[in-house]
């Protein structure tokens, strides 16, 4: 029973396994907010079709219980029925961003008009804000000044049409969402289910009233318009978060994951991410090696392209910025660095080198190819007795490795590369020279 009391309002592991990613293990949830369409659930046209038929629904089940707010003078209603117009409005801004996101883009709106459904979301959150105070205004003043309400039993009838009308748009969007493998739909379709339960204290209220409490009724009203403030606020921070241009830090954690599964990326730089409407648009830059040739750069953005479009379904533009070397804005360049060492070896090629990072000069090993368990030390011989610095991964990545610390001065010396792995060890003897013409 409790199991399937569970699923029924989507506690179970089923009712929230999708989303980003390839499977469970990788989904991310998505809340519900009024105001604003997660913008996943716009990537398909069944999706749109899901939202369109909610709308429709919702707002039947609104104008219904409008009617019997105005014959009958319930508090309680009327906040309900606000709750129902909140989560129908939902599909306005969607429609109109669709509308216009229809016009080409101009000289003057060159990314086009998908703004516009932001603008749009903060419009309804006004309105819904509004009418909260309206109704909280309403059942305050009912305590103060009890009055009894009429039509009852017409009460009663338009709180269940509130809960039945929730609850066949609970089971339209869960379908419909598993169908198209949305999560956000799907989260949608359990809150609408939750809301059913708001209309059915409508009802106790109206029933508080025949019973002889006729403080009932108010009561309810401003519990439902307390809920209806809570739903404010989240949609505030989700409307204007969006605005802001903020996504969810999952989206660039599986975009920075989609760039593991391409051969050839060495380093991630940055990644960045925003919202045009209904769109999402995506920025990364990456790191290769400084001798892939320009025909192969191409493929491999083509191929982080396309792992990011299959890890971010919601993605509709994905852009690739592709360089042989770190951030150029974030490197010190006190002088030249002395020419790189090219590493030969059954355990690993790549290249060792003097590299500049904002934490100062470092001892780097770039590896284009490498062994599973694969350590590296560089020795250096100095007068003063021999200078080691053990090589480790950079930020986690297996195909750099780093000294902790800086090579001493000065950059022209005799070293040895010690490589080792699986109990096999290759040492390599290496010469760097200052460029000509440097002086410390």
């Amino acid at each position: 029973m409790l199991k399937q009391i569970q699923e029924w309002f989507g506690m179970s592991p089923q009712g929230q396994s999708l989303g980003l990613g390839h499977g469970p293990k990788d989904s991310k949830g998505h809340g519900h907010t009024h105001g604003s369409i997660d913008p996943t659930i716009a990537t398909t046209t069944k999706g749109i079709w899901a939202i369109k038929w909610s709308f429709v629904v919702l707002a039947i089940t609104s104008v219904l219980q409008l009617v019997v707010v105005v014959i009958s003078g319930s508090v309680a209603l009327l906040a309900d029925t606000i709750h129902n117009v909140g989560d129908a409005v939902t599909a306005i801004p969607l429609w109109i961003a669709f509308v216009l996101a229809r016009r080409k883009p101009s000289k003057t709106f060159t990314y086009g008009l998908g703004r516009v459904e932001d603008l749009a979301g903060v419009a309804i959150v006004a309105i819904i804000l509004f009418s909260a105070v309206f109704a909280g205004y309403e059942a305050v003043d009912r305590l103060i000044h009890p009055q009894s309400i009429g039509f009852i039993p017409w009460v009663v009838a338009a709180g269940v049409i509130g809960f039945l009308g929730n609850e066949a748009v609970a089971v339209f969007r869960i379908r419909v969402g598993r169908e198209i493998n949305s999560a956000a739909l799907i989260a949608d379709g359990y809150h609408a289910r939750t809301d059913g339960f708001t209309s059915l204290a409508v009802v106790l209220g109206a029933v508080g009233v025949w019973l002889g409490f006729p403080l009932a009724d108010p009561i309810v009203g401003l519990l439902i318009t307390i809920a209806i403030f809570g739903i404010v606020w989240q949609s505030s921070k989700a409307v204007f978060v969006r605005m802001l241009d903020g996504v969810d830090p999952a989206v660039t954690d599986e975009i920075r994951h989609a760039a593991g599964h391409v051969d050839g990326v060495r380093q991630v730089l940055d990644v960045k991410a925003r919202w045009l409407g209904h769109r999402l648009l995506a920025d990364i830059g990456v790191r290769v090696p400084g001798n892939m040739p320009m025909a192969d750069a191409d493929r491999l953005a083509e191929n982080l392209r396309h792992e990011m479009l299959e890890h971010v379904p919601a993605l509709s533009v994905a852009s690739v910025r592709v360089s042989s070397m770190a951030d150029d804005a974030q490197i010190p360049r006190e002088h030249d660095a002395p020419l790189p060492f090219e590493v030969r070896s059954e355990l690993a090629d790549g290249e060792l080198s003097i590299a500049g990072t904002p934490a100062g000069e470092r001892m780097r090993l770039t590896l284009s190819r490498r062994t599973d368990g694969l350590k590296a030390v560089v020795v250096i011989n100095r007068a003063a007795g021999p200078e080691t610095l053990v090589l480790a991964p950079s930020s986690g990545d297996l195909s750099t490795l780093e000294s902790g610390a800086a090579p001493a001065e000065p950059h022209e010396f005799n070293a040895r590369l010690i490589l080792s792995a699986n109990g096999k060890e290759d040492i390599q003897e290496f010469h760097m020279a200052e460029p000509v013409g440097h002086a410390h």
